[in-house]
């Protein structure tokens, strides 16, 4: 049995048995499909071009299904053609310099910025880091969610 840190910021996924753990996949991966469907037409269309629906993915192992996106649909779509929330949703921009044509956008909604919280508190966790340490992120933002 798996013992939880005593620094357990978070009701994270990583405790679960691995059964259910693809079962939220599963279940999110689906909920992420049908949001990008409805509301970025690129993916509508590439879905559409591959005979894909939302209800063809019904489990973690449908994700072959989809089409990628590759660097290009990035540049393409510039600024905000990938965008599924509303532009007066977007709290946060990361963007590349564009230097190898145009810049690379992408929007956050505040659920992004708090999904991204919890992301790097588990990280932090599992690197076993305690509410007793100090952290200092010395990255660029630049080559990570930019481009």
């Amino acid at each position: 049995m798996t013992t939880i840190p005593a620094y357990h910021p978070v009701s994270a996924p990583d405790y679960l048995p691995k059964k259910q753990l693809r079962e939220l996949q599963s279940q999110r991966l689906q909920r992420m499909v049908k949001r990008a469907y409805e509301n970025v037409e690129l993916y509508r269309t590439r879905m559409t071009e591959k005979g894909v629906t939302p209800d063809d993915i019904r489990t973690i192992d449908d994700i072959v299904k989809l089409p990628f996106t590759m660097k290009n649909d990035l540049r393409d779509t510039y600024p905000y053609g990938l965008f599924a929330s509303p532009l007066n949703e977007v709290v946060r921009l990361h963007a590349s310099s564009g230097t190898t044509g145009k810049p690379i956008v992408v929007g956050y909604t505040k659920e992004d910025v708090d999904v991204w919280d919890e992301v790097v508190a588990r990280c932090l966790v599992g690197y076993g880091v305690t509410d007793a340490d100090i952290v200092q992120v010395a990255y660029g933002y630049g080559l990570f969610t930019g481009g």
